[in-house]
């Protein structure tokens, strides 16, 4: 079975451009030198003739996953069999499997199981395909456009090498559409300057989104391609953003680094990117007051303040008013003194928590409630602060001295340092 016999020509609708224009050949895949570069590792297999390993293909949509799946396959020579995560199930896993069985006792072959979106399995789905892959029944290629570490299974994972396709360059999106306006359609369409260029812009380095929107677009025209027309095709540009997959964390890592960063208009662009892609805006408020403390502390009290205020703001107004409170947090704590001294300090203490005896509570700082206590020396010598100097340990015996607390020279923190040194040379 060739790579031919796997996908449905019967039907009578003309396949959409993007599947027309899918190249077949190495020679005609655009982008990825990193994996499909002269001398590369999976080339000098696919040019030897020998036979690819198992492998997971990684990237965002449009990068050219299914097309080197069926590239790898068509060179190889092997049976081939297709599946989608998103409609399979273990039904038709198992299917595939008894195929490749029968495949291998009639041509001595392993079979290449192509699985589109392979995190969309769940780990028992997944495990399914460990004892074939591991015995060599099945040559695995799964696609995904989620971070394989979280999403495949270690056993699984382990027995794969990882492909990693990037986002297009305008250019190589660019090259794509002039491609297609070639080869295409029955006639070439003409454009107004500036529209493929446009467009390729649009796509975010997804040639899919691209070719759709140039076929969708040359279909509406009634001549040429204005500028205007394929806006109002597009109506708005799409934005690679799932609120559950690996880029919602790649996102809020960058908001919060940015305003660790004392970068305010990369925390506000990065913040925008949460918003407008319907990011809840309560985790948003979350991650301010989180970092608040975290990263801005002491330096500025009244960071917290101004970052739960944000977020009392937004649960009580909702969207898209709340935007105004987040914007206003989000620039406020980037642009205000930074310092990590408390959250250093409470892990210094837990460490000493955890590593050191839990000796007891020195008597002075213990309350004498009863005759007994009293006797037994509870809050004997305790200095009552409001009255004199305090010149005794607030530690136990074995931890005098230690320090945990080091303001930083930021903002207030550094009248808090200088106000914690003048008391130590007192003492």
């Amino acid at each position: 079975m060739g790579v031919d016999d796997l996908f449905d020509k019967s039907a009578s609708a003309p396949k959409p451009l993007a599947d027309r224009m899918r190249p077949t050949t190495l020679a005609d895949f655009v982008g990825q030198e990193a994996v499909v570069g002269k001398g590369k590792p999976l080339v000098t297999l696919l040019e030897g003739g020998r036979r690819p390993p198992s492998m997971i293909l990684w990237g965002p949509p449009g990068t050219g996953k299914t097309t080197l799946g069926r590239i790898v396959a068509e060179s190889c020579k092997l049976p081939f069999v297709q599946l989608s995560a998103v409609t399979s199930g273990i039904k038709e896993v198992k299917e595939a499997v008894e195929l490749a069985k029968r495949n291998r006792s009639a041509q001595g072959t392993p079979t290449l199981l192509f699985i589109d979106e392979i995190h969309r399995f769940n780990r028992a789905q997944q495990d399914a395909f460990l004892p074939h892959v591991e015995d060599g029944l099945l040559i695995l290629i799964g696609s995904t456009t989620e971070n394989p570490s979280f999403e495949v299974n270690a056993a699984l994972l382990s027995r794969c090498s990882v492909y990693t396709l990037r986002a297009l360059s305008n250019g190589e999106v660019r090259g794509l559409l002039d491609r297609a306006v070639e080869r295409g359609f029955a006639s070439r369409p003409e454009f107004d300057e500036g529209v493929l260029d446009w467009i390729a812009d649009l796509s975010g380095g997804d040639a899919r989104q691209a070719l759709n929107l140039l076929e969708t677009a040359v279909t509406a025209s009634t001549g040429r391609v204005t500028l205007e027309l394929a806006r109002n095709v597009a109506q708005r540009r799409p934005r690679l953003y799932d609120k559950s997959g690996e880029e919602h964390y790649n996102v809020a890592s960058a908001f919060i680094k940015s305003m660790r960063g004392s970068d305010p208009d990369a925390a506000i662009y990065w913040m925008a990117r949460m918003v407008e892609n319907g990011e809840d805006p309560l985790f948003i408020a979350r991650r301010m007051v989180i970092f608040a403390s975290e990263d801005v502390g002491n330096a500025d009290p009244r960071g917290i303040m101004v970052a739960v205020a944000a977020m009392q703001a937004v649960h009580f107004i909702g969207m898209p008013e709340g935007f105004y409170p987040l914007s206003q947090a989000c620039l406020y704590l980037a642009t205000a003194p930074k310092s990590n001294a408390a959250g250093l300090a409470y892990m210094a203490a837990k460490a000493d928590v955890d590593g050191t005896r839990s000796d007891p509570v020195p008597l002075h700082l213990r309350n004498a409630t009863t005759k007994l206590m009293e006797e037994m020396g509870y809050n004997k010598g305790y200095q009552y602060a409001h009255d004199e100097a305090v010149t005794h340990a607030h530690l136990p015996e074995n931890l005098a001295g230690r320090r945990y607390y080091e303001p930083k020279e930021s903002g207030h923190e550094a009248a808090i340092r200088k106000w914690i040194e003048e008391r130590r040379k007192k003492k």
